[in-house]
């Protein structure tokens, strides 16, 4: 198993894997986010393949189908406190040992594999954290974080029910223009219609 990802010209990026699997998925009918499919596979496993060349992959929510066997499995505290406590939660699974850089992913993106090699060329070429721009809209959760600068953030705030947005505020961030689509997530089921993506009972 690789543990860094390349970049220009065979540069190498170690880094660490967070995939976020998803809140209460209040829009989908609390379908869990996690388990839709898409060219039969779940989006968690896509996701887990995307950042298959990470040092560590920690997952945070509840057990799942297709979660690969070195996944390190926490939850966030409480359960459904919101994507800066899940953040949190792997940030303190990763203390003891941390790679210089930590991707972070929510698992509800099937086209994410696409923006990962921008991402990983930006940080070869910037100090600081990057985070993808796709067609305007920046996406903390497709987002190639300095570890210091991550783990600073999560030490100073009180992380339950916070935005990534509040979270990130004291973060330097440069935001990369990635392939157009490559970030767009499933909150509705007209979303996982529009990008091919299936569900029990989705009515698609």
């Amino acid at each position: 198993m690789s543990s860094a990802a390349r970049g220009p010209a065979g540069a190498a990026v170690a880094f660490d894997a967070v995939i976020l699997t998803g809140g209460r998925s209040s829009r989908l009918g609390g379908v869990a986010k996690s388990g839709l499919t898409f060219a039969g596979r779940t989006l968690l496993a896509h996701t887990c393949e995307a950042a298959r060349e990470a040092r560590r992959l920690v997952v945070v929510g509840a057990n799942e189908p297709e979660l690969p066997a070195r996944a390190e499995l926490v939850r966030e505290e409480p359960a459904f406190g919101g994507p800066a406590a899940a953040v949190a939660a792997a940030v303190a699974r990763l203390r003891d040992h941390p790679a210089c850089w930590t991707l972070v992913l929510a698992c509800d993106m099937p086209f994410v594999a696409d923006a990962l090699p921008v991402l990983f060329a930006e940080a070869l070429r910037t100090e600081t954290s990057v985070l993808a721009n796709d067609g305007g809209r920046e996406q903390p959760l497709a987002a190639l974080y300095r570890w210091d600068d991550l783990a600073a953030a999560v030490g100073g705030e009180e992380v339950r029910n916070l935005s990534m947005r509040a979270l990130l505020a004291r973060v330097q961030w440069t935001a990369v223009d990635v392939p157009a689509g490559s970030t767009h997530d499933v909150d509705t089921w007209a979303d996982a219609q529009k990008l091919g993506v299936e569900g029990p009972d989705a009515g698609i």
